[in-house]
């Protein structure tokens, strides 16, 4: 009967799909509305769940297929603790079980890459094989090497024509140069994104819930990560930076020096800083618009290089900060096929659909790789196919 236990769960693997999402035993216990006790017992192998349990234990809570729990040991699968080095274990442990989520999905997508492309790139330029920053170079010569890299130039830049013309513009670019780049919105909103590297598939993966403007600096941000070659999860709040032990404070602050120093050139930015008065605090915030806009970043990114000059405090820049992020406004939704084409790496999108319709891949199989239901992909397929991004 269902509600007899299931022999032959392992005990071992019931605890490594609790701890693999991040979840505490009394974290389970309120989702399945059973004693802590009753969740322990399983996992020292002391009792069963009934069937009804372990369908919603792999389905709604650990998001793993049912016959895994039948696994005699659990699977190789990387850890957040093992990738992010440079996030301190305890800030490890504070990741939500959707940010856990994103992570395993960034694998499935690398996965999906090596199964579509096969052993190599497509790219024919990849930027962390022909390019590499070092902590100990220069941030401004770097920064131009990794602009002139990608391939745009600053008059190009200043000629776009929004915030998320300027996004469009640097995935495409970095993607271009074999980068695949996916989108998600993040229930963890203190989460700027993260990267995970290889050898041929480098992937970023943006949190969506945030402004254009923090997605592109997130972006380059974590091309940076790549061009160091390690893996990287960003927080937004800078004070979480200084927070970080020595090493790993100090690649943060590397990476975000050389995303600010592509976005903003320091040559231009010091032509365009005479035009302010001598005390910045003093600038109207039309002056601090209309700069940013020029850069195609967040006033936010442009006080923070006139902090990094000393021609603000700390406090004003913070309380500017607060104010500013107080005012972003939220999404309203839209239309789903569109905003889910706009997660997935175009080039990865593009060639899943290729392959469909060489009759290489089934509905369901383009589908799976897609991250969707088989109902939906004749509506995201249309999207693709016209190149709609967003």
């Amino acid at each position: 009967m269902r509600s007899e236990p299931v022999a032959g769960v392992q005990p071992e693997v019931m605890r490594w799909a609790r701890q693999s999402i991040g979840l505490s035993v009394s974290d389970v216990a309120l989702r399945l509305k059973r004693p802590a006790e009753e969740i322990e017992a399983w996992e020292a192998g002391d009792a069963f769940p009934s069937y009804p349990q372990l369908e919603k234990l792999a389905y709604q809570i650990y998001k793993r297929p049912l016959a895994v729990f039948f696994l005699p040991i659990p699977p190789e699968e990387a850890s957040p603790t093992r990738e992010f080095r440079t996030l301190p274990t305890d800030e490890l442990l504070t990741l939500a079980v959707d940010t856990h989520l994103h992570i395993r999905h960034a694998h499935a997508f690398q996965l999906a890459l090596k199964e579509l492309f096969g052993a190599r790139n497509p790219s024919e330029h990849c930027i962390w094989q022909e390019s590499s920053l070092s902590r100990a170079g220069s941030i401004v010569g770097q920064a131009a090497s990794v602009r002139d890299y990608l391939g745009i130039t600053l008059d190009e830049q200043t000629r776009w024509k929004d915030d998320e013309h300027a996004l469009k513009k640097w995935r495409k670019a970095i993607e271009d140069k074999g980068v695949f780049i996916f989108k998600e919105s993040f229930e963890q909103k203190d989460i700027s994104g993260f990267c995970l590297v290889d050898s041929q598939f480098p992937v970023v993966y943006l949190n969506n819930s945030t402004t254009k403007t923090r997605q592109t600096f997130s972006l380059l941000h974590e091309l940076a990560h790549l061009l160091l070659s390690v893996n990287g999860l960003s927080k937004f709040d800078q004070r979480y930076v200084e927070r970080l032990p020595d090493q790993e404070k100090q690649t943060e602050q590397f990476c975000n020096a050389i995303a600010a120093e592509i976005l903003i050139p320091s040559p231009d930015f010091q032509i365009q800083a005479k035009q302010f008065p001598a005390d910045i605090e003093r600038a109207s915030e039309q002056q601090l618009s209309d700069l940013a806009a020029r850069y195609g970043v967040s006033r936010e990114a442009v006080l923070r290089r006139f902090l990094d000059q000393d021609r603000v405090t700390a406090a004003f820049y913070e309380r500017k900060a607060t104010a500013w992020a107080a005012q972003q406004k939220k999404g309203t939704g839209g239309d789903w096929y569109a905003s889910k084409n706009a997660y997935l790496s175009d080039r990865f999108a593009r060639e899943v659909v290729s392959r469909h319709y060489k009759n290489q891949l089934s509905v369901n199989q383009a589908a799976d790789m897609l991250g969707i239901k088989p109902k939906n992909f004749a509506g995201l397929e249309q999207r693709i196919l016209q190149g709609i991004a967003t």
